[in-house]
């Protein structure tokens, strides 16, 4: 069976993005200096994400219960690549700077992946990832932030996305 390697690619991180966006999306804590207009551009631009790759994925459940289908079985391989590649990239950060910004995280590996690396430029499904505005929401996280921390995160969050996404963008899975 021939499959389209670029698919389970984009299927795969949009998964991996759609866990990291629910892994904070109710949390109430903010743990940096930054102010409840940022926080709440920064859910507003997380909840859109979300509805959108929830537009163009299947839910959990349908992943969970079809894993032995070739397709969905690539599909995890891939999500396990990046996962297993992003704890590795984590461990070579030294301790003290172990913070982690999932939103920053997940939305700089969209920005690599579909306008860095132009994937799915061609793909109806993944228009709204295509086109979508990177530029605007990394000068809110980047330029536009006083506290020098939460800035130093991001950038290291963005370091580690393109890391991540180059090696990812690399492997073949065969």
């Amino acid at each position: 069976m021939i499959l389209n390697l670029s698919k389970i690619k984009t299927e795969a991180l949009l998964l991996f993005c759609k866990d990291l966006i629910l892994s904070y999306k109710d949390n109430k804590d903010n743990f940096f200096d930054i102010d409840k207009e940022l926080v709440d551009y920064i859910n507003s631009i997380s909840d859109e994400i979300l509805k959108q790759i929830n537009n163009v994925t299947f839910p959990t459940e349908h992943y969970i219960n079809n894993k032995k289908h070739y397709r969905i079985n690539a599909v995890l391989k891939a999500y396990d690549f990046i996962n297993n590649t992003l704890t590795k990239e984590f461990e070579k950060i030294e301790e003290s700077k172990r913070v982690f910004n999932p939103s920053m995280l997940y939305f700089s590996m969209l920005a690599v992946w579909f306008k860095e690396l132009d994937k799915e430029s061609r793909s109806k499904e993944y228009i709204y990832f295509t086109i979508y505005p990177y530029a605007n929401v990394y000068d809110k996280l980047l330029i536009n932030i006083k506290d020098e921390t939460f800035k130093k995160i991001n950038i290291l969050m963005l370091e580690l996305a393109e890391a991540l996404i180059y090696k990812y963008d690399a492997i073949s899975f065969k």
